[in-house]
């Protein structure tokens, strides 16, 4: 961040993607609020960091955020960059896939970005100012074998944000969408404990977290929406807007059925 004591939220700070991304932003100087179930895991992101505050919010449960956004906001200032990590991972064919765990994606993955969104753009837009980061994914932008339920709240992340900014794109709000392919973090081992594709083991190997968020702050700096995170990723948004029967052949003869 180029600018210090500015307070960032972070949703999903209790690993992975927004344990990276807190850290980073208190050794600049930000004051970083997370929210997250996983208290313990906020707790090992805190650290020794005086600067990084945790709430433990279930970001399905819309009343309970708009008082967490709210005790953040009297107790640390206004939130001037939302980072939205909060996801859930869990694969399997969509037949099978046990039917609360659907929804339950749906429900975080989607419905937790709708929450905060109504719980904190409000605030920057009347200010006119801020930082408005969602984070998707290139399963948001090109559906694979086994991932469906993922990949549909994936791509309702996706349109939701692009919506979003187009209705605000002149509010002097900054507006982001990360797609990234697999990045090294404990969601991918949800996948991976449950019904892990060929497809992703045939790609390359996961990207670090840094690495997104680099990309992250180069986009916003840029004033870019859809971030890119790698080559292949930039590659792979191409491919499925002009040629999605190849990519469909391709994982069929991957995952061999």
């Amino acid at each position: 961040m180029a600018d210090t004591g500015k307070v960032v939220l972070i949703t999903g700070g209790g690993s992975g993607m927004g344990r990276e991304a807190a850290r980073r932003f208190a050794a600049e100087g930000a004051t970083v609020a997370l929210f997250d179930v996983n208290t313990a895991g906020m707790a090992e992101t805190v650290g020794t960091f005086d600067s990084i505050h945790s709430w433990t919010v279930d970001m399905t449960d819309f009343p309970a955020v708009c008082a967490a956004v709210r005790e953040v906001e009297e107790q640390l200032g206004p939130v001037e960059r939302l980072y939205n990590c909060a996801a859930i991972m869990p694969f399997g064919k969509l037949v099978e896939q046990d039917n609360a765990i659907i929804h339950k994606q749906m429900a975080i993955n989607y419905g937790g970005l709708v929450n905060i969104t109504q719980a904190v753009l409000p605030g920057m837009l009347q200010r006119g100012r801020g930082d408005f980061v969602s984070f998707a994914s290139m399963a948001g932008l090109i559906p694979m074998l086994l991932t469906g339920a993922y990949t549909a709240s994936k791509f309702a992340v996706v349109a939701f944000t692009e919506t979003l900014y187009h209705e605000n794109r002149d509010s002097g709000v900054r507006f982001a969408c990360v797609c990234p392919p697999a990045v090294a973090t404990p969601l991918l081992q949800q996948g991976k404990d449950t019904a892990w594709p060929r497809m992703l083991d045939s790609q390359s190997a996961p990207i670090k977290p840094r690495i997104v968020i680099e990309a992250v702050e180069d986009g916003l700096k840029r004033g870019k929406f859809f971030i890119f995170p790698t080559r292949d990723s930039k590659i792979g948004a191409l491919m499925r807007r002009l040629l999605p029967g190849l990519i469909w052949k391709q994982v069929h003869q991957v995952e061999g059925f």
